[in-house]
């Protein structure tokens, strides 16, 4: 914050103070009726583990505060990442703000339980960054087992996964889709999202392209298209609901449309085992998008010769040979 001076960050300080209580800070109470809301001087300096003087100096605007100091006032003061960043900038100090890892995303328990709710077709429970936190069993049918993946996130196995690359006859139009979405949360100061695009640059010359254009979107519908290596060429609607809370997680599901051909199929329960363990009826593995005979599977729906359906409800999408 280039236009900063000594006397903004005494206001904020002399703000943010006002808003606590001594009981917020784990300080005794006192009897006696306070002229102002709010912490005192000594009871922030108190805190920080500075003196009055120093601390009063700063709010005056005479002195500037060392980074050392800035970080005792951000748990004095109980400032969230937010208020932590603004104070940083402030002081003229934004490059010494220290970085924090993130807590690991944990799926909200009203998320997981709509996914549990449905059980008759694919579902994912998108966080930060675009990272897979939660899916159902018909999600395992379609894409891959997540559970058995050391990295779970969606733009990574779009450019990585030789699966889930495969799967989507669109891969050019969905992966640079993937790239924008993922450049909406853009953030200079998240270690996480540098990282994963830092290994998708280098590992990718489409993605390096693809993120230089800062292209940006949010969309939350849309139509994907598929060729699956055991039922052929799959068409789905995809929407996407973003969680309220700020969380950042997102529902996504795949529908086929009521009444389709591919929404009419009949169940095979024991699809899902199938795709998770990858393995023949017979019991041998063989490798992705081979028939039983060794002859690949890319068929648009309609020209398999046994009914199964690749997920287990009245709008699942697909024949399984």
């Amino acid at each position: 914050m280039n236009s900063a001076t000594p006397s903004h960050l005494g206001a904020f300080l002399k703000a943010r103070r006002a808003q606590l209580a001594p009981g917020d800070c784990g300080l005794p109470g006192t009897d006696s009726a306070r002229r102002v809301a709010g912490l005192r001087r000594e009871e922030v300096a108190q805190l920080a583990a500075i003196s009055v003087d120093y601390y009063t100096r700063l709010e005056q605007g005479r002195v500037r505060a060392s980074a050392s100091v800035l970080a005792t006032l951000v748990r004095a003061l109980r400032l969230d990442d937010d208020q932590e960043r603004y104070l940083y900038e402030l002081a003229g100090r934004g490059d010494d703000r220290p970085r924090r890892r993130r807590a690991p995303q944990r799926v909200r328990p009203a998320m997981r339980r709509l996914l549990g709710q449905l059980t008759h077709t694919p579902a994912l429970v998108l966080g930060k960054h675009l990272d897979v936190l939660d899916w159902n069993p018909a999600a395992v049918a379609l894409y891959v087992d997540f559970a058995t993946l050391a990295r779970r996130n969606y733009v990574h196995l779009l450019f990585t996964h030789p699966v889930f690359r495969e799967l989507h006859r669109n891969w050019q139009h969905d992966a640079r889709e993937a790239v924008a979405a993922l450049r909406m949360e853009a953030d200079p100061e998240d270690p996480e999202l540098a990282r994963l695009v830092g290994e998708l640059s280098v590992r990718d010359a489409d993605f390096r392209t693809w993120w230089a254009e800062h292209r940006v979107s949010n969309a939350g519908y849309g139509t994907k298209h598929y060729r699956h290596h055991l039922v052929g060429d799959l068409t789905l609607d995809c929407d996407t609901w973003a969680s309220s809370d700020g969380s950042g997680q997102r529902l996504m599901v795949l529908t086929a449309e009521a009444g389709s051909p591919v929404a009419r199929r009949p169940a095979d329960p024991d699809v899902v085992e199938r795709r998770r363990k990858r393995v023949s009826p017979a019991g041998k593995r063989r490798p992705a998008g081979l028939s039983r005979h060794g002859r690949g599977v890319h068929r648009p729906l309609g020209t398999t010769t046994r009914p199964r359906r690749l997920f287990p409800a009245a709008c699942d999408v697909a024949y399984l040979r």
